[in-house]
């Protein structure tokens, strides 16, 4: 394959790890400068990505397109993707359940082709790796995986159907998240009672407990923002597949606890009292 000219939308922690991955393979990785905060120009530039001022000629100049932002504003990004008439192959990466990734497929076709994705795992940065799952057209998922070859962000390929990897991004997600929340409630009620050092000692007894890892509630608590409308999404999957989502919804309540706890730098104290007195 001839090297692409990449876009990403946008860097964040994630997107900019997975466009410099990307650099690696591809002729550019361009981002969009317009309307965004000093700390994605910083992301960027760390990534290497070259600036554009406008959507327009990040979408004009680029082959593939890989689109990671909040789950809530993925239909709306891709209506502007639309807007500017895209032909190439666009990677929806998003956190978003399965009937909104077929909309947005049936949204952009049939100028573009849509690569439905979920990405597993942490941002793929500083030693650490996560896999990026793919269903869609075989020649546009075999172009997206080789992009990634022999990088830190793997790629597994799980058929044609568009719909498959954000159901299984948030199969995963469900499980994940909700466990850390439960482990966040576990310890605010053992600390309520004075007995958080002895729920602590009978989890460490246990193998590859979450409750052995309280100190990741203040990292849950800094995510909560993203997380828990990665749950909604989850909860809507759930209930479209007659499942109950019940479980998943309290969860993301939970989370919006900390919602003003974006990407901060919290103890296991701050969160904690923040989830008991939000």
């Amino acid at each position: 394959m001839d090297q692409p000219t990449v876009g990403i939308l946008n860097p964040g922690s994630m997107g900019a790890a997975v466009a410099a991955c990307a650099a690696t393979q591809a002729a550019a990785v361009l981002w969009c400068a317009e309307g965004r905060s000093p700390a994605s120009k910083a992301r960027a530039e760390q990534a290497g990505l070259k600036s554009v001022p406008t959507l327009r000629e990040l979408l004009d100049r680029s082959g593939i397109v890989i689109s990671l932002c909040p789950p809530a504003a993925a239909e709306d990004l891709a209506r502007d993707v639309v807007a500017c008439g895209f032909g190439g192959v666009y990677v929806e990466a998003n956190a978003i359940n399965p009937e909104r990734a077929v909309r947005i497929a049936e949204l952009l076709g049939p100028d573009a082709t849509v690569v439905d994705g979920g990405v597993v795992g942490s941002p793929p940065a500083n030693g650490k790796s996560a896999t990026l799952f793919l269903s869609g057209l075989q020649h546009a998922t075999a172009q997206v995986a080789e992009l990634f070859e022999g990088t830190a962000l793997r790629t597994k390929t799980l058929g044609t159907e568009v719909g498959k990897a954000s159901a299984l991004k948030l199969s995963y997600a469900s499980f994940q998240k909700t466990s850390r929340v439960l482990v966040a409630l576990s310890t605010g009620l053992a600390r309520e009672y004075g007995v958080d050092q002895e729920l602590l000692e009978v989890a460490s007894r246990r193998t590859d407990s979450y409750l052995a890892e309280p100190e990741y509630i203040a990292k849950t608590a800094a995510r909560a923002w993203r997380w828990g409308p990665e749950l909604e999404e989850a909860a809507d999957t759930l209930a479209a597949a007659g499942l109950p989502p019940e479980m998943l919804r309290a969860a993301a309540s939970t989370l919006a606890r900390w919602h003003d706890a974006k990407d901060s730098e919290l103890t296991l104290t701050d969160a904690l009292d923040r989830l008991a007195q939000p």
